[in-house]
């Protein structure tokens, strides 16, 4: 999609009232939702809506996509790009959700959730569903498949997104490269704030990092203070103090 057609279909997106129904889904289902305060809460509206539309769902497995699912899964998208734009999706063509766990044929075992090369986002619903109901124990599918997609957005699942000024870079590879390092090796305050699943590779520490930048950011913020600090300055916003 060219970035002129892509920017003109947006507009007429934002004009398009927003589904009231959907108010009562995120309400439900969406902790983080009801933490927003307006005009931080209209904004995230139209870029949810936006996404919902513009991204094709695609049930899998018997699923069927309802706007609950539609709406559900485009609010955990949208949270990380509150502060950023749209455009970090822009490579991102489509969503499928599956009912529950999958499997995926180069893959062995069963997988909750999977960022593909080419533009998509597989996730499990019920995987979806369980990362909101506890949103402070720093494991969230979505957050960590659509952190993938961000990383990706700039060429490659390296752990680096496309940051805000190139002035950035030097402190983003050494601030997540000795943390990345320090959890490798085990450290015990890399260990209490990220998953152990981050030391797989920068790829995967960077996700990793993320659900525990918006689910524990008062743990992160506390126990390693520089990590947080390069996430808020990529992502905006505060989550210690309602995003």
């Amino acid at each position: 999609m060219s970035g002129l057609f892509r920017t003109l279909r947006r507009r007429r997106l934002l004009r398009r009232p927003f589904p009231s129904e959907w108010l009562g889904f995120l309400e439900q289902r969406v902790p983080f939702f009801r933490e927003l305060t307006s005009p931080l809460r209209e904004h995230f509206l139209e870029q949810l809506k936006v996404f919902a539309w513009e991204k094709e769902f695609i049930g899998a497995g018997g699923f069927s996509i309802t706007e609950e699912v539609r709406a559900v899964v485009s609010a955990t998208a949208v949270r990380l790009v509150l502060h950023l734009d749209l455009s970090y999706y822009d490579r991102l063509r489509e969503v499928i959700v599956y009912p529950d766990a999958f499997r995926i044929p180069d893959r062995t075992g069963v997988v909750l959730g999977e960022a593909k090369n080419w533009g998509t986002v597989i996730l499990s619903w019920q995987s979806v569903l369980a990362g909101l109901s506890n949103p402070h124990d720093g494991h969230s599918t979505a957050t960590h498949e659509f952190a993938h997609v961000l990383d990706r957005e700039d060429g490659a699942f390296d752990g680096t997104p496309q940051l805000r000024r190139y002035s950035h870079y030097q402190a983003w590879a050494s601030v997540m490269g000795e943390h990345f390092l320090k959890l490798r090796q085990g450290r015990r305050l890399e260990r209490q704030v990220l998953d152990d699943y981050g030391a797989l590779n920068e790829a995967e520490f960077f996700a990793v990092a993320t659900e525990s930048f918006f689910e524990k950011p008062l743990q992160m913020r506390e126990k390693t203070p520089d990590l947080y600090a390069e996430l808020k300055r990529f992502y905006g916003g505060d989550p210690t103090s309602g995003m």
